[in-house]
């Protein structure tokens, strides 16, 4: 099987030839071509050798051609913090204050030229690749992404106390997720990771996401023009499983802070996991840590389908040496091979 075929059939709930594997290195592409961080992503050229570099070297079966989450407030007008060694940050907010919001546009996908960045890098893998990795587009919800486009704080305090003024952030914010997203998927994303950290139930509670962040995440989901995968950046998500299999997502980013064979029974046949490597401690993993780490997640969620191994946040840190990405490769090749025989029934 390709990697296309491959996860195909693991979204179908079926046994592929093995686990699919996700390594999902968006920075270390400048490694591979020694540049800067900010040098890396300032050219689609760039990005794409990059990719195309860690496609072969760690043998993944996607395209992540993803490069900060800054990128979207920098569409909107903010500024971009480059560093030595980590993502590009968010600069100082858009929205000083909720009145701004009232006056709130959405930026055209087109007159953003980091966005269109994006949009030619995508071109170009899907040029290169064919149809045969699957090309991973990144969005931001509507419901997420006020935490860059004005603070957590504000946020949170426009959530309970200025209802309205939320709702008018929610429609301008769904109007730019929906142009951005089929934006990559019609330069040729496969699809869209739906990036919703603040619905996890490590950040509010259920009643609020089912008030709130389920009824963005209908409205906008339906409106792209692709599968989407819904990923809550390292927070939990078992409270709230069924609900976000409900707004039609067809996976489920998850936690190392959840237990993946409880995640497994609870998605049975209704979501495809993604997860749940632990990024920050593979930092500092040996070889054989990596590969019982692997070992572990495919024993308790490899069976039956429906399960793609990757990190926990969508985002392999800078400082992941390339012994261990490679270590998790190799585990994969040894210990993912279905039949999954040597896993204790």
């Amino acid at each position: 099987m390709n990697s296309m075929q491959r996860v195909l059939t693991t979204l179908s709930h079926k046994e592929p030839d093995r686990v699919p594997l996700f390594l999902l290195t968006n920075l270390h592409g400048a490694k591979e071509l020694g540049l800067s961080i900010e040098e890396y992503f300032s050219r689609a050229e760039y990005v794409v050798e990059g990719q195309m570099r860690l496609l072969k070297k760690y043998r993944s079966d996607c395209l992540y051609p993803f490069f900060y989450a800054a990128i979207e407030l920098e569409a909107w007008g903010g500024d971009v913090i480059y560093q030595l060694d980590c993502p590009p940050n968010a600069g100082a907010p858009i929205i000083q204050l909720p009145e701004d919001i009232d006056h709130l546009q959405p930026p055209r996908v087109a007159d953003a030229p980091c966005l269109t960045r994006v949009l030619d890098t995508i071109s170009q893998l899907k040029a290169r690749s064919g149809d045969t990795v699957p090309i991973i587009g990144v969005a931001i919800s509507p419901f997420s992404l006020p935490v860059i486009q004005m603070g957590f704080d504000r946020y949170i305090e426009l959530i309970y106390e200025q209802p309205e003024r939320l709702a008018r952030l929610m429609q301008v914010n769904e109007a730019f997720c929906v142009e951005w997203a089929n934006a990559q998927l019609a330069a040729g994303a496969t699809a869209i990771c739906y990036f919703d950290p603040v619905s996890s139930s490590t950040i509010i509670p259920r009643d609020l996401y089912l008030k709130i962040g389920q009824q963005v995440a209908k409205r906008t989901l339906i409106r792209i023009n692709g599968p989407t995968a819904t990923h809550l950046a390292s927070g939990r998500g078992l409270p709230i499983l069924d609900d976000i299999a409900a707004t039609g997502t067809a996976v489920m980013g998850v936690s190392v802070l959840e237990d993946l064979a409880e995640l497994k029974a609870a998605a049975q046949g209704k979501l495809t996991l993604l997860g749940n490597l632990n990024g920050i401690q593979m930092r500092r993993w040996t070889t054989e840590q990596a590969e019982a780490e692997v070992k572990c997640a495919i024993a308790k969620a490899g069976r039956g389908g429906g399960f793609i191994l990757s990190d926990n946040h969508g985002e392999i840190p800078w400082q992941v040496p390339d012994e261990v990405l490679l270590a998790i490769s190799d585990a994969v090749e040894r210990w993912g091979r279905y039949p999954l025989d040597w896993i204790e029934k």
